[in-house]
């Protein structure tokens, strides 16, 4: 109905929703992805609070691979490190260890951001953020991911 308000999802909807629309981006369906994801933006922000800043901080991070113009890209990965910087400080709530484990992927994807856009010493000191918060990512798939994405980034920047 053209007017009407859309309710805000349930906030154990969104990972699941964010989650599919992943999978989409990862098969190769960029648009629908982008158009998923902008919607479940559209709907956390409609009621002006915005959702869980967890979820801003995930969304924003996804929206942002969805891309095609690299400031957009840039954009969308400023807002996920500032939704996670809101809620980084928080010691002993859940969310605030879990984003804080987003680190190095927002660092990383904030210098890859900045090289594509030329700006290569912003890039080398978005690089240095996400070595640094690489460390405590541990040897699972994800700390040795980040870490080989960083030293590749870092190769191509010459440093």
């Amino acid at each position: 109905m053209a007017g009407a308000r859309r309710e805000a999802p349930e906030d154990d909807a969104v990972p699941t929703r964010i989650g599919q629309a992943v999978m989409l981006h990862r098969g190769g369906d960029r648009e629908e992805a982008r158009n998923r994801l902008a919607e479940l933006w559209r709907e956390l922000h409609d009621g002006g609070v915005g959702g869980d800043p967890f979820h801003r901080c995930a969304l924003a991070h996804y929206i942002a691979d969805t891309q095609d113009d690299p400031a957009d890209e840039l954009m969308w990965d400023l807002l996920a490190l500032a939704a996670a910087d809101r809620i980084a400080g928080a010691d002993g709530r859940p969310t605030a260890t879990r984003v804080r484990a987003f680190y190095p992927s927002l660092h990383l994807n904030l210098a890859a951001d900045y090289a594509k856009l030329g700006r290569r010493e912003a890039a080398r000191g978005q690089l240095a953020l996400a070595r640094a918060s690489a460390r405590g990512a541990g040897d699972g798939p994800y700390g040795v991911g980040v870490r080989a994405a960083i030293h590749r980034l870092a190769l191509r920047l010459g440093g």
